[in-house]
Parts: structure tokens; sequence; C-alpha cells
């Protein structure tokens, strides 16, 4: 059984930053694709970024490029996603999912295993 833990989240003003972590236990992490998805307030969830088995590929939501980066360690099975210059908009639960399958993917409905979320409020 595959499960997802994230932490990290927290309140921060715009402009600022926060590191989430999501460690995966139960099965080899190097095999899983990692994925981040947020859900705002009455939003739907959407896609934030992704990055493949070792690393090699990363993928990022227009509205979060050139501020977001993903990366992972595999030796902590771990994905990491580091978030600079936040914006209010950018408000919502962050939640990790892992995806065997495939090649990176952005849909939903694509990862097999997803963490509970965490929750990322950034004030103006």
């Amino acid at each position: 059984q595959v499960q997802l833990v994230e932490s990290g989240g927290g309140l921060v003003q715009a402009g600022g930053a926060l590191r989430l972590s999501c460690a995966l236990s139960g099965r080899t992490f190097s095999t899983y694709n990692m994925g981040w998805f947020r859900q705002a307030p009455g939003k739907e969830r959407e896609f934030v970024t992704a990055i493949s088995r070792r690393g090699g590929r990363t993928y990022y939501a227009n509205s979060v490029k050139d501020r977001f980066t993903i990366s992972r360690d595999d030796a902590k099975n771990t994905v990491y996603l580091q978030m600079n210059n936040l914006k209010p908009e950018d408000t919502a639960v962050y939640s990790c999912a892992a995806d065997r399958f495939g090649d990176l993917r952005v849909g939903i409905g694509d990862y097999e295993y997803w963490g509970q979320g965490t929750q990322v409020t950034v004030s103006s």
C-alpha cells in the first residue's frame, strides 16, 4: 500500500517562499513519476507540476512556471516543491500524487496514489 504524506504548508505573505515535501512509503519511490496538484476554495483541483522517474524531466503549469521548482531525492523517497514569489492566487490545498505508469502526465486521473494535502495560504 502506497502512502504519501505532505508537509511544509503554512501562511506566508505575498512575495514569500515555502518548500513543500512529500514522502512516499510502501513502494519503490524511484519507479514513480511524481506530481503536485492544488485545489483552491470553490475551484477544481488543478495540475501544478510533475517530475519524471529519476528526475530527468519536469513540467510546469504556466501559472507557476519560473516561480516553482519541483525536485526529488530518491534516497529519501521524497519529492519537493519549492515555491518562490508566492501570490494570493496560489492559496490552495497542495497534494502530491504518484504515477506508476506512462510518461510524464498532467491529468488527475493519471495518478494512482494521492496524499491528504497541505494548506498553503498567501496573504496580500
